[in-house]
């Protein structure tokens, strides 16, 4: 019986390894990071490159802020937008210049430091 069900289990999910595999996802650069940022997620592709930017930044706040200790790198406040919001505003930063590009969590983090700076 378990087999039957682990099998069945396993059928479901192939349609979604195959959708899955058609997106690459990676952020090598801040400008890769941004164009996955800048995605609607109105479409399946469109919402894993937005759930992947939203978690990537996630991660790498979590990181970022950990190592800061006392010291906070960025201070979002309570009525801040939405991560994803945010996360279209880090997109349109990162176009905006190409001084911004280079290694994706710096530039997370330089972005986070500029439009929530600590008061």
């Amino acid at each position: 019986m378990k087999s039957v069900l682990a099998a069945s289990m396993l059928l479901l999910a192939l349609p979604f390894v195959a959708n899955a595999q058609n997106t690459v996802l990676h952020a090598r650069t801040a400008q890769e990071l941004g164009e996955l940022c800048a995605s609607n997620g109105k479409d399946p592709a469109g919402a894993a490159r937005l759930n992947f930017c939203i978690g990537y930044a996630q991660a790498t706040f979590d990181l970022e802020t950990r190592r800061a200790g006392d010291t906070k790198p960025f201070c979002i406040p309570s009525n801040g937008p939405s991560r994803a919001a945010t996360m279209a505003e880090f997109a349109s930063w990162v176009r905006s210049s190409s001084d911004k590009a280079g290694n994706p969590q710096e530039a997370l983090m330089r972005f986070m430091g500029q439009r929530f700076p600590c008061k």
